[in-house]
């Protein structure tokens, strides 16, 4: 490679090796693209499942010192602030233990579901507490919330099953608000034509 003066980097074009010319910009964007590739490692890029989904490169295990991970679950105006850690599936919600068999089945796979993607019910203790909402946006909070928490415990084993059945999205979607002049949000008043 030719050592380059300081007149010929005034020059807007350089000569490299096989007489290749690039500009100077087009150089530093070079040095850009080589940075970023260089982020995926060879480990990284044969992790990839089936599925076509790969761990994100940036993840690390997020535990505290007692072995828990956290996440922030939301739904509607619920929120679930969610603590999990290895245990036997005790579940607690809002200080209060809460014997599965209680649940009917719709808000036991609710509640499930993280665990039942990443195949570990049972592995962990949930514990808790939502608050807003009604009962299925607060179980669907905790649904949220135990998946960003699964994902923090173990990025590189739960994130394709996560990401796949979607569970890491929060669901956006809320009560429209009332217009004026319109009895809701969208409903008119019964049109009178004289």
């Amino acid at each position: 490679m030719d050592t380059i003066n300081s007149e010929d980097k005034k020059s807007s074009t350089q000569n490299l090796e096989g007489d290749v010319k690039f500009s100077t910009k087009n150089v530093a964007s070079e040095t850009i693209i080589s940075t970023t590739s260089d982020l995926i490692t060879e480990d990284q890029s044969d992790d990839s499942s089936d599925s076509g989904y790969n761990a994100p490169i940036n993840r690390q295990v997020e535990v505290d010192s007692l072995g828990r991970a956290y996440g922030t679950g939301k739904r509607k105006t619920a929120i679930a602030r969610v603590w999990i850690k290895k245990g036997s599936g005790l579940l607690r919600i809002n200080r209060k233990v809460i014997d599965l068999t209680t649940l009917n089945s719709v808000q036991l796979s609710i509640i499930q579901e993280a665990f039942a993607v990443t195949k570990s019910i049972g592995e962990f203790d949930v514990m808790c507490t939502v608050k807003g909402g009604g009962v299925s946006a607060q179980l669907q909070a905790i649904r949220h919330g135990t998946a960003l928490a699964l994902l923090r415990f173990n990025p590189i084993a739960y994130y394709a099953s996560l990401k796949k059945s979607g569970l890491l999205t929060r669901d956006a979607r809320r009560v429209e608000r009332k217009k004026f002049g319109l009895k809701k949000a969208r409903k008119q008043p019964q049109f009178s034509k004289r």
